[in-house]
């Protein structure tokens, strides 16, 4: 049981992938923020272009 507890504690591929995971996750937080910012800035600019468009045409 001691030598199995101690394998665990010697074992850091296990931490390793779960600081990568921790990575990963980090930058899917940022990806979708940067994306949902993005997302509005565009949509006020079409909002623009389309009130643009119709005062042109009245």
């Amino acid at each position: 049981m001691k030598n199995w507890v101690w394998g665990f504690h010697r074992d850091r591929s296990a931490v390793t992938a779960i600081e990568y995971a921790l990575l990963a996750a980090l930058i899917a937080v940022v990806i979708v923020g940067a994306v949902a910012g993005a997302g509005s800035q565009l949509q006020q600019l079409y909002e623009h272009v389309k009130d643009q468009v119709v005062l042109a045409m009245q």
